[in-house]
């Protein structure tokens, strides 16, 4: 069939994101413990160059892979978790939906590859069974309780005392005294559920989450002298520890990230401006000068 100049580079150019993805899960599928995780990616990576194939006998033409994206994605699974690498790297695709419907008068079975991209990948990826991803709703508990009691704590604090290192002392010893707690409690609520998380495992992710965020969140009580200005860093740092995690979840559990966003931010401000203003209270309720 005679091509228009413009469909083949359309078509080099799909060739090119065939060739890519399968150089990111086959790489994934090497670099992956479980064996049932390592077949579904190394299963989706043969269908990528089964793809790459199709497209080449009308093109009749050779196409490299997108190099930087290619190790971009891979690097992100690693660090991120091969779920959220792989389902970013979809959602980064989805511009070029357009693209595949110009190209389907011309060349039929770009259709199949198509649905087949929507399908069956999106079938096997959500098969995939990721530790991190298991055990989210032990993190966002440990993140969740931490950034709601700590900012609530800090500005409580920061105007009842008005001292940075007296500040930073009794939320350091509040967050891990608290951090404990939390490890503690999830480790007997996961040990009280039928689950497949084990309680352990809950209970470190939980803590780790917690420690995670107290010590983010002290940071600047321990830089800075002005502790009005720390407050704000603190409050600004909970809002993005906030927007991070939850752009993760949405991307990799899927989601609305804006409902999830609002609605933790909205709890952790809320209670920090209230504890903002009963320290202001209290302080002059007790009359303590510092």
């Amino acid at each position: 069939m005679d091509l228009t100049e413009d469909i083949r580079k359309k078509l080099l150019v799909f060739q090119r994101i065939e060739i890519t993805e399968h150089q990111i899960y086959k790489r994934l599928a090497a670099t992956i413990n479980s064996p049932e995780n390592a077949k579904i990616l190394q299963h989706i990576a043969d269908d990528e160059l089964k793809h790459y194939d199709g497209l080449k006998k009308y093109t009749g033409k050779d196409a490299p892979p997108y190099w930087f994206n290619m190790w971009f994605y891979y690097l992100i699974s690693r660090l991120f978790g091969f779920t959220f690498g792989i389902k970013l790297m979809e959602k980064s695709e989805e511009g070029i939906q357009k693209d595949y419907d110009d190209v389907v008068p011309f060349v039929p079975e770009v259709e199949i590859f198509k649905q087949e991209e929507k399908t069956h990948e999106d079938e096997l990826v959500n098969m995939l069974d990721e530790e991190r991803l298991r055990y989210a709703g032990s993190i966002v508990l440990g993140l969740n309780d931490a950034l709601v009691e700590l900012t609530g704590a800090l500005a409580g604090l920061t105007l009842a005392l008005q001292n940075v290192k007296l500040i930073a002392l009794s939320g350091l010893i509040t967050g891990i005294a608290a951090s404990m707690s939390m490890a503690t409690s999830e480790y007997l609520s996961t040990r009280s559920e039928e689950t497949n998380k084990q309680p352990a495992r809950a209970a470190i992710y939980t803590g780790i989450a917690y420690i995670i965020t107290v010590a983010l969140l002290i940071l600047p009580y321990l830089l800075f002298e002005n502790y009005y200005l720390d407050l704000a860093i603190a409050l600004t740092t909970a809002v993005l520890i906030i927007a991070m995690f939850n752009y993760y979840v949405s991307v990799a559990k899927g989601g609305s990230f804006r409902e999830r966003f609002l609605e933790m931010a909205g709890l952790s401000l809320g209670v920090a401006l209230f504890s903002f203003i009963l320290g202001y209270f209290i302080r002059i309720w007790l009359g303590i000068k510092i």
